[in-house]
């Protein structure tokens, strides 16, 4: 009985469990541009790009000031936040440049995608990217997708600004 889940299908959402609601949405509303759509009580938000119910949720239900969890447990690798073209990538580089954010801690061109990756307060990790046209796609010469990671070139990528 083999069974494909249809094409079409998204992730519609993603809920983090954080140690502090308001750090949270200092980050992912102050800095990274979230709306907030509503809150629940003083232990949960939901937030999201243009006016969906939410894109993420947050919640303080099990973790209210909590520790991180440690980086070799089973969990979530990271949140990846889709831009829909090359210059917002730039302009939220730019912005967590111009803010000195300190979590910053990769950015790669991954052939298909161009991504920078950065921690939230409590250490989640989240991927900011934008997928090239899929014709843009590298492949061999029998047409099978050849992804890779590189160094991002990040002056080529902030360049989309001017």
């Amino acid at each position: 009985m083999s069974y494909s889940i249809p094409s079409q299908t998204r992730i519609g959402h993603v809920h983090l469990k954080v140690s502090d609601l308001q750090r949270s949405l200092d980050f992912y509303c102050g800095l990274l541009g979230f709306e907030l759509v509503m809150k629940y009580g003083a232990q949960a938000a939901f937030i999201s790009a243009g006016g969906y119910h939410h894109h993420i949720g947050l919640n303080t239900w099990h973790s209210l000031g909590s520790e991180p969890a440690p980086d070799r447990y089973p969990g979530l690798y990271h949140t990846a936040i889709l831009y829909p073209e090359r210059k917002d990538l730039a302009a939220i580089l730019k912005r967590l440049l111009d803010a000195q954010y300190p979590q910053i801690t990769g950015a790669s061109d991954h052939g298909v995608s161009e991504a920078i990756y950065l921690n939230d307060p409590d250490f989640n990790g989240v991927e900011l990217y934008w997928d090239r046209p899929r014709g843009l796609w590298p492949t061999d010469e029998i047409g099978n997708l050849t992804m890779y990671t590189r160094r991002l070139d990040t002056d080529n990528l902030l360049a989309e600004l001017k």
